[in-house]
Order: structure tokens, then sequence, then C-alpha cells
């Protein structure tokens, strides 16, 4: 399975992005498809997950209720709706799949390419 993540862009603090991950192949149940970003000079974190077969789904702290991940069985795609973004969300976003949960990069084993997210304050 290829990843593909787009939907980057600039916005203001308090505005929205969409990002979608798009996968070339079949996402099978067992799947669990995340989201990490990486700030400059920072290390990749971890900002939310679903489990493709249940829909549960996971944020990391400092999203949670502005983020909101979901999945479209039928596009194979993942989204990352963004609402009051802030300039700490600035961030390069990269999608991930991986066979279990986890917030660090090692539970995914298959990395998108990441789409930059610019928040202006």
């Amino acid at each position: 399975v290829q990843l593909q993540a787009s939907g980057g862009g600039l916005v203001q603090a308090g505005g929205y992005l969409r990002l979608s991950c798009a996968a070339s192949g079949r996402i099978f149940s067992s799947k669990v498809v995340g989201w990490f970003r990486q700030a400059p000079g920072k290390e990749r974190e971890f900002v939310a997950a679903i489990r493709w077969g249940t829909g549960i789904r996971y944020y990391e702290d400092s999203v949670r209720g502005r983020f909101t991940i979901s999945k479209d069985s039928a596009k194979n795609t993942v989204h990352l709706q963004m609402n009051s973004l802030k300039p700490d969300d600035a961030a390069v976003y990269y999608c991930a799949a991986g066979n279990e949960y986890g917030t660090t990069q090692k539970a995914y084993n298959n990395w998108g390419q990441g789409t930059l997210v610019t928040v202006s304050s």
C-alpha cells in the first residue's frame, strides 16, 4: 500500500484545513492509520490515528477537540480535519499505516510523503 498525503497549505491562525491520506491499495481492517507532524528543529510527533476496521480514534492532547480524524472506506482515504489552527500547528504532516496502534513512529511501517501546513499569526 502506498500512501499519498495532500491538503496542506497556508492558513491564518484560527482557520482550518483538511488533510487527506489516500491509499493506493486496500487498507485491511487490522490496520491503523495515523498522522504525525514535524516542525523545523523538532522531532516528529504523533497527532491522531484511527483503526481502520473499528473506526476507533486517538488524539494527541494538544489537538483533541480541534482536529478530527476520519476514514472513507470507499475511497481508501483518511482525512484529518484541522480547525482552530494555531501557529504551533505549523509543520510537515505525514500519514502512516501500521498493524498496531501507537504514538511512536516505530508503530507504523508504511509512510506517505509529507504535506506542509503553515499557520500565520
